[in-house]
């Protein structure tokens, strides 16, 4: 009988292991040579259908460019009257239907000496033509601090904005084309304005939207920041962009391709698609926007044939084997014994009893190496339950740890109100609610010297411990240059290059920093791409209009420039992050400047804490339990007059 069996074992092992062998060998050469062919037929045709599409994209951004260039060398040679002005406007718009609004906004007294700001804009409306006066319609933010209007202002070239939703056109995905124009005075070059042309972005996500490739392949469109704009997954348009995704992944791979793509490089790429599908990916830039178009074809639908042909070449060798199986059958039923033993074991540990003892089985066949895996599986799920208990305490540990970096947080931010009871020349109250554990916002106040009181207020990029990390930072440097320094402007210059350096993340902060001088009321500030504060005296409610300035962190040697505000006795400056104003209701809603107007037309002046409550509870009440998606942080500060007799 052993002898037998031995025998037997030897037929069987040489039979169906060099069967096998063979078959698998030709089985995976021909799968990898079908794959290779077809990759590289795939990156050809990805690479000539992505070029079309950009081409496309491209022909229809460059003729309305080419408007709106040509727009701005007829008033360079030219000049125009209003009536001129405004007939060029409404002509262009009326010969180019692609186009769905158009503007030529002036510098301050630049159209002529009598008018400040000057902008008719006409845009489509209800099949007809339409004009507003974009100096009158921006009544909270002058048209000079928009970014239309300062991004070309300040680069000196052509830009086209990034997408956006207009809801005064049916909340359309629109953008706009920029391009200064100049004069001469005096024998210099001088900028006089801006001209726009607004276009729909439906018929350009239309069309990357219809491609169909292979049966569930697409393409795509992103922003040169990275925002989708056109993609099979509805709720990413416009929500989402790519390094928001890859951080949500923690896919360091996808943040580097996403880098990739904002530089405007091209390539083939095999990654996790957005809809979490193995794909191949081919991307190109389009040039004149700085977006990027992708092409995506999904690996298991380009190997289907391949996998296909594969499965029948399979099934053929199944039934090869199964002709095997039929010569060892009477070899195979001296093996069930120890078999049904053996599931009769494993039956138990799927129960939920690892200790379970396994049958002895000693053959040196298949079944006592699989007896023998069985037992290194059984101590591996003893491992795993045992590594699960320790990971699930890990897990707490983290919770309990977040917990600990709120409090340090909060205890990093001045708490303490009155913060200075002995200094009843002015009052000053502040709030920070984060959106997570830890938030980005952050505000300081502290004396410069005994009569200049230095206060700020600043909101990081991102969200959750990068953001905090980069707060704490950003915190410390603005005060040990804020005592070191003592005005505005130097202080945001010198803590934006220290940031800048080795800034690969490319994060940032918007600062506004001001220093009030306690015995005259004299407020020193500049703006670092703030939102600008409100001041309430006895005048009303307004807004500031500073130089915006640019945020600090993502460049080098920027410099600011610090204004001058006097303040009377009773007046009140209002600082606030854009958590306040983009506070959302479930409808998605804003809460907005009006309506923050509004409330602190409401609220009490004579008491800073019960007015920042008040604004806060107004901005809980709007949202309506909506999720925060960012933090809320506001600063209060009432100059009292000098009491010093």
């Amino acid at each position: 009988m052993l002898a037998r069996t031995s025998i037997a074992t030897r037929l069987v092992l040489v039979i169906t292991l060099c069967s096998a062998l063979i078959f698998a060998v030709i089985l995976g050469y021909n799968y990898q040579r079908s794959r290779v062919i077809l990759e590289r037929e795939l990156e050809s045709n990805a690479h000539n259908l992505a070029s079309s599409l950009v081409h496309r994209v491209e022909t229809e951004l460059v003729s309305v460019a080419k408007v709106v260039q040509g727009m701005a060398r007829e008033l360079e040679t030219s000049r125009h009257s209003e009536q001129e002005l405004n007939r060029l406007i409404k002509t262009t718009l009326e010969q180019n239907p692609e186009l769905y609004g158009s503007t030529v906004a002036f510098e301050p007294f630049a159209f002529n000496a009598a008018t400040r700001l000057y902008a008719p804009y006409y845009y489509r409306h209800k099949g007809g033509i339409a004009f507003n006066r974009l100096e009158t319609a921006y009544q909270q933010l002058p048209y000079l601090y928009w970014d239309w209007y300062q991004i070309p202002r300040e680069l000196g070239r052509m830009e086209w904005s990034e997408p956006y939703f207009d809801e005064g056109a049916g909340n359309t995905l629109m953008s706009t084309c920029s391009v200064p124009f100049y004069g001469a005075e005096n024998g210099r070059k001088q900028l006089k304005g801006i001209v726009t042309a607004d276009i729909s972005l439906e018929s350009l996500t239309q069309l990357v939207s219809s491609v169909k490739i292979l049966k569930t392949g697409y393409a795509a469109l992103l922003s040169r920041n990275g925002m989708v704009l056109a993609h099979p997954l509805k709720d990413a348009v416009m929500n989402e962009t790519f390094f928001s995704i890859a951080e949500e992944r923690q896919d360091p791979a996808m943040r580097e391709l996403g880098k990739k793509m904002i530089k405007g490089e091209s390539g083939f790429i095999l990654y996790k698609s957005l809809v979490g599908v193995r794909s191949w990916m081919y991307y190109a830039p389009i040039r004149s926007t700085g977006w990027t178009l992708a092409v995506v074809f999904p690996e298991k639908e380009l190997l289907e044939n391949v996998t296909r042909l594969s499965m029948t070449m399979a099934a053929m060798g199944l039934v090869g084997i199964l002709l095997l199986t039929v010569a060892v059958v009477s070899i195979a039923r001296s093996i069930t014994k120890p078999l049904r033993l053996l599931a009769a074991a494993t039956d138990q540990i799927a129960e939920g009893n690892f200790d379970v003892e396994l049958p002895a089985v000693r053959s040196q066949d298949e079944v006592g190496l699989l007896s023998r895996d069985f037992q290194v599986m059984q101590e591996s799920l003893k491992e795993y339950i045992k590594n699960l208990t320790e990971t699930t305490a890990a897990k707490e540990r983290i919770q309990s740890e977040l917990k600990v970096a709120t409090d340090i947080q909060a205890s990093l931010l001045p708490r303490l109100f009155p913060a200075f009871p002995d200094r009843p020349e002015f009052d000053i109250f502040a709030s920070m609610d984060p959106a997570k554990e830890v938030g980005g916002d952050f505000y300081d106040f502290f004396f410069v010297d005994p009569t200049h009181l230095c206060f700020l207020i600043a909101d990081v990029s991102g969200k959750g411990v990068p953001a905090a990390l980069y707060m704490m930072v950003a915190k410390t440097l603005l005060k040990s240059e804020g005592q070191r320094l003592g005005e505005p402007s130097r202080i945001l210059s010198c803590v934006n290059t220290i940031l800048a350096e080795d800034n690969d993340s490319c994060m940032f902060a918007t600062v506004f920093c001001g220093i009030l001088d306690t015995e005259t009321g004299e407020v020193c500030f500049a703006n670092a791409g703030h939102n600008p504060p409100l001041i309430m005296d006895g005048a009303g409610i307004r807004y500031l209009a500073p130089q915006a300035g640019f945020v600090l962190g993502p460049m080098e040697g920027i410099t600011y420039t610090t204004e001058r505000l006097v303040m009377q006795p009773g007046d009140t400056l209002f600082l606030y992050t854009d958590g306040v104003t983009e506070a959302c209701n479930h409808a998605d809603e804003l809460y907005g400047e009006p309506q923050l107007l509004a409330a602190l037309q409401k609220a009490p002046r004579e008491d800073l804490v019960a007015l920042v409550h008040a604004i806060r509870a107004d901005v809980v009440a709007h949202a309506a339990g909506a999720p925060q998606s960012d933090d809320v942080t506001m600063v209060a500060i009432t100059w009292q007059g000098n009491t010093v007799v």
